[in-house]
């Protein structure tokens, strides 16, 4: 018996991640959670087999609620289902701690081939991922790339680029 754990704050995803879930695994329960919070009160309650999380969630971001289930669930995979690229996010949810990295616009097969190897206790990391991931490892010294950001040098790098003021920040 599988047991999924959605946290995605748009029912309409959550409903059709767990439609293509249903379809695919004859024995299946799938907990949704549409904010951060409600997704790791969730996990402490139904003990999922594997967390897919969204990035952009309304009251904790992605990144922050994987660092608290890293620390309080440490073995339990997540694979983050993302509308950003893997050039955006991949690498640094990957150091993070999540399981894998996968683009919202991916075929349902796709998801379903990630999902099994993260249960199985891989990592799935596509080819363009683990490009970006052996490229941050030959950084030149002194060069600076948005990789090297502490996450909230990273945050409030986005929040600029979203053209947010200072006081906002």
């Amino acid at each position: 018996m599988r047991n999924i754990l959605l946290i995605d704050d748009h029912a309409v995803v959550r409903k059709g991640l767990k439609a293509i879930l249903e379809e695919e695994f004859d024995k299946i329960t799938v907990h949704e959670a549409g904010s951060g919070r409600d997704g790791i009160d969730q996990i402490g309650e139904s003990m999922p087999e594997a967390v897919v999380l969204d990035i952009s969630l309304p009251d904790m971001n992605g990144l922050e609620v994987l660092k608290r289930i890293r620390m309080d669930w440490p073995k339990l995979p997540v694979l983050i289902l993302s509308i950003y690229g893997e050039d955006q996010y991949g690498v640094r949810m990957i150091r993070a701690g999540a399981s894998g990295y996968l683009a919202k616009s991916v075929a349902p097969e796709r998801l379903i081939s990630a999902l099994k190897i993260i249960i199985g206790g891989q990592r799935y990391i596509s080819h363009q991922l683990a490009e970006r991931l052996a490229s941050s490892l030959e950084k030149t010294q002194g060069e600076v790339t948005v990789e090297s950001l502490s996450d909230r040098e990273y945050q409030v790098f986005r929040m600029l680029a979203a053209g947010k003021t200072v006081t906002e920040i």
